[in-house]
């Protein structure tokens, strides 16, 4: 018997899946606290939550016999993902069943934006009638931006299609075919920003993606613009929107999420009247709860039986011994594919995965996906796991080649990373040293040595003395402590490759104050 505890409300029809099967035995405890939960999850396999439950740390340490977490709906903040996968717990989500109630919010707010509709509301119960302050625009023949084009974000086109609105979107892996087949233009984001009338955000919150729309990209818009986040707060700068607004750069905005949920009550926002507010909704729908009770209840129950992995988001599919062998390969992989998709330019068109060495001896899929799934963590992090990576980068048009070679490397196993863009070609090396050690040894041409870290920078020099004296004087009066370098060089005097690992973030200003000297050429900072 497999026990399992369900500690968030959860839609019946979820609960009834998995009180089904004759092999578990279902509890429903709603509303543990902290300590509850502690005292009681070492008697479970298995527990299912929404957003509810906290599975911390402390809380995770005590679970001696959970081999599965459940999460019904798409966001993990409330899972500590390194402690579960430390201790062997698999953690799975259900990305899909709010696909269809996102999107119908989102809609749904572009209307009420165009057309007045809360404010009229409003206006109406107070006894007023006042038609003509309340005069909207059509949507037809406007132009929808679309940031992500995702599910979500393809659901949102198909809708605006059929209002006769004209789509661009800007997502990096997304190919032209792709996007002819979906009707939709593709676009860079400054030329989408320049060219919507709507705009509206279909992302996840990463690294790449916080602040991602803040004063410069305001100053890009329309004076008409008016733009929509049901996606993550926190992608939109929500001071420099508000000043937007607030001096009519642009016409208006809706949002579902926010930077902190809920709002702090005194929020500049609400003083605004060319704005439309609501409480996280986005899943909000009677369907889209049954939906993901039902889409994780199945997870869990294939889980525990040992039919499929599905959603999950920290382990492949394999066999005990085979992923003792593979792990920190897959490790290494991942790490790669993050590292990558921040270094290169353009939109992603195909992907060319070359293993050397020892390793070819094993199915190599469980590599594969792992890499992809770090190249498209930076615009679908909260969707892409290591079941789903491969169809996930096959439905954005990037091919994907996985190839054995025989020929002898200078390391006994490698993985070589080939990148094509609409832009570039990249390529990177990695290996592992004393079989555990990950190690990045070469990035395009230039030949290196860099353990992959939290926070890295890598930048292209020209090949002279004095120059990392320079770059460690303005690191250092910068309070960046630098925690390992790498150089790479081709010719004497030539172009350079400098790649460090640092302790703590770069910012903006430090990055521009490094490329005022001209023999800094370009510089990326990293951060995986």
């Amino acid at each position: 018997m497999f026990k399992i505890l369900i500690s968030d409300k959860l839609a019946p029809q979820g609960i009834e899946i998995l009180k089904k099967c004759r092999e578990f035995e279902v509890d429903v405890k709603i509303g543990l606290s902290p300590q509850e939960l502690g005292e009681v999850i070492s008697q479970y396999q298995a527990i299912v939550i929404r957003s509810g439950t906290k599975l911390t740390k402390e809380v995770l340490e005590k679970a001696h016999s959970l081999k599965v977490i459940g999460r019904a709906g798409v966001g993990l903040d409330n899972v500590d993902l390194a402690t579960a996968t430390k201790r062997g717990i698999i953690v799975m989500n259900s990305p899909l069943g709010n696909t269809i109630s996102t999107c119908e919010q989102t809609f749904a707010l572009i209307l009420a934006l165009s057309r007045n509709i809360p404010q009229a509301d409003f206006s109406v119960r107070r006894g007023l009638w006042e038609r003509s302050k309340f005069k909207g625009t059509e949507l037809y023949g406007k132009t929808l931006g679309i940031i992500g084009l995702g599910r979500i974000g393809r659901e949102v086109a198909k809708r605006a299609l059929s209002f006769g609105m004209r789509v661009l979107s800007y997502d990096p892996f997304i190919s032209e075919e792709i996007a002819k087949s979906l009707e939709v233009s593709l676009s860079n984001l400054e030329g989408l920003l320049q060219n919507s009338d709507y705009i509206t955000i279909h992302t996840p919150l990463t690294e790449q993606t916080k602040n991602l729309i803040s004063e410069r990209e305001f100053s890009l818009m329309k004076p008409q613009a008016r733009i929509i986040n049901c996606a993550r707060g926190g992608i939109i700068d929500e001071s420099a929107l508000y000043k937007a607004l607030k001096e009519k750069r642009i016409a208006g905005a809706a949002l579902d999420v926010y930077e902190k949920e809920p709002p702090s009550k005194d929020s500049p926002l609400f003083e605004l009247d060319n704005i439309v507010l609501s409480p996280h909704l986005g899943a909000s729908t009677e369907e889209a709860q049954v939906n993901v009770a039902v889409e994780i209840a199945e997870c869990v129950r294939d889980a525990l039986l040992g039919k499929a992995l599905k959603n999950a988001v920290n382990f492949p599919s394999l066999e005990p011994e085979v992923l003792e062998v593979l792990s920190p390969y897959i490790s290494l992989a991942e790490k790669m594919g993050k590292i990558s998709s921040q270094l290169i330019e353009g939109r992603l068109k195909k992907v060319v995965i070359n293993y050397c060495g020892e390793i070819t001896s094993f199915k190599l899929t469980p590599l594969s996906s792992a890499l992809v799934r770090g190249l498209l963590s930076s615009v679908l992090e909260k969707t892409v796991n290591f079941v789903n990576s491969l169809s996930l980068a096959k439905e954005r048009g990037v091919g994907i080649e996985e190839v054995k070679s025989s020929q002898k490397s200078d390391y006994v196993n490698s993985i070589g990373l080939f990148l094509e863009s609409d832009k570039e070609s990249f390529f990177m090396e990695g290996t592992l040293f004393a079989d555990q050690h990950p190690r990045i040894v070469r990035i395009n041409d230039f030949y290196v040595e860099i353990a992959p870290s939290k926070y890295m920078v890598f930048i292209t020099n020209k090949d002279k003395a004095g120059v990392i004296g320079k770059l460690g004087s303005i690191l250092g009066n910068h309070n960046i402590n630098i925690s390992s370098m790498s150089f790479g060089r081709k010719d004497k005097g030539g172009k350079a490759i400098t790649i460090l690992t640092v302790d703590s973030p770069l910012s903006k200003e430090i990055v521009e104050e490094i490329l005022k000297d001209e023999n800094f050429i370009s510089l990326k900072f990293i951060k995986i």
